[in-house]
């Protein structure tokens, strides 16, 4: 299944032997799409144990249509993405067009009025749709193109289809991570090509925001930047890592040249890994993972 040439590569899968295409119909299928990349995971929901993950990059492209077409292409090659009777699909978007409202403030009818303040919306062609996030008591905002919806509706037709943003999954695992700490605590999970920076404090979200990296150096900068801004001190403040960053990846030993007290999070609480997993550092695909903590 790896191939450059239409555009994808398949950079690691994993299979526990306890897969069994005939219990599809108690599986959770957890799809995150993006421009740059595409996860899956497939989660047995009767004991929380994950049983397949792959991870693929995806090459560069045009436009939109191309990315849809990429889709097409690699789930009609696939053995189970389009299985049509899962216990559920629950599929993350990637995006910078996102807007977190709290509960308070919310009405469902001024949807799109909330993220125009953040983002510009092609009406056209895109949807606008929302999902709520319990533990932090608010609701993320976001756009989706409307023909990638309509496919995925199409492909899902005969099961239960949720679609999320990848800032409510990481939100929820790093609030579930942090649990009742009065620690002031900076948490990061570097993604491709973009960072984001969360901060919560007494169980509630303080701060949370994504920036788009084009050099190396913005790293740092953008960390301080937060830091500064959240009157935290960079010799005493705890950071927690998830993401594609190692203790031997430049971006590792460039935050602790500035920032002391550096360590790497975890899996989320309640999912199972078989040791076929080891494989994989738990700090890595948090995002990901986190979406199974998402009541929906």
């Amino acid at each position: 299944m790896q191939s450059t040439a239409l555009g994808y590569k398949l950079i690691k899968k994993i299979t526990d032997d306890r897969f069994d295409e005939e219990n599809i119909h108690q599986y959770d299928l957890l799809v995150q799409l993006s421009v740059r990349d595409f996860q899956i995971g497939i989660i047995d929901c009767s004991d929380g144990r994950v049983l397949l993950f792959e991870d693929y990059v995806l090459g560069d492209l045009s436009s939109h249509q191309e990315l849809l077409t990429l889709f097409q292409t690699l789930f009609e090659s696939h053995p189970v993405l389009q299985a049509g009777f899962w216990n559920s699909v629950k599929v993350s978007i990637k995006n910078s067009k996102f807007v977190q409202v709290p509960n308070s403030l919310f009405f469902k009818e001024a949807t799109s009025e909330y993220l125009k303040f953040n983002a510009h919306i092609d009406q056209e062609n895109e949807d606008v749709i929302f999902c709520e996030n319990e533990q932090t008591d608010a609701v993320t905002i976001f756009a989706v193109q409307k023909d990638l919806f309509t496919w995925l509706k199409r492909i899902y037709s005969n099961t239960k289809i949720h679609l999320v943003h990848q800032s409510s999954s990481l939100i929820e695992g790093i609030l579930q991570f942090a649990g009742k700490s009065y620690k002031s605590r900076l948490y990061i999970y570097v993604d491709r090509f973009k960072l984001h920076i969360i901060s919560i404090e007494n169980n509630k979200l303080i701060y949370y925001n994504q920036f788009a990296i084009k050099q190396f150096s913005d790293y740092v900068k953008y960390i301080m930047l937060v830091m500064k801004g959240l009157g935290m001190d960079q010799q005493t403040c705890e950071v927690i890592l998830w993401g594609y960053i190692s203790q031997n990846s430049p971006h590792y030993l460039e935050f602790i040249k500035y920032i002391r007290n550096v360590t790497f999070g975890n899996r989320p609480e309640g999912l199972k890994f078989g040791y076929i997993f080891d494989e994989v550092q738990e700090h890595h695909f948090f995002d990901l993972f986190s979406i199974q903590l998402l009541k929906l």
